[in-house]
């Protein structure tokens, strides 16, 4: 055997070295105005309308699984039970 590596060696060392992209707002965060919006949300306006109402997907509830409330400025990387929406 060789020392060099082959091909799909060297392609699986640097897809698991790879920075996993994360997303500004969790991909569990819901609201009315996102299911309108037809891309990825870029911006906490992106998710509040009127109403001023979101909740997560996971608990179906205004509080995620952590307990804190889910609003676009909260659900970020910082949480623990964030889930980038890419």
């Amino acid at each position: 055997m060789t020392d060099e590596m082959t091909y799909h060696e060297a392609a699986a060392e640097e897809t698991s070295a790879a920075t996993v992209l994360r997303s500004s707002f969790c991909g569990e965060l819901r609201s009315k105005k996102f299911f309108m919006l037809g891309r990825l949300a870029s911006a906490a306006s992106d998710y509040l309308d009127s109403s001023n109402h979101c909740w997560c997907r996971v608990t179906q509830q205004v509080v995620g699984p952590d307990g804190a409330k889910a609003r676009p400025e909260r659900c970020g990387p910082e949480r623990n039970c964030y889930q980038s929406a890419l």
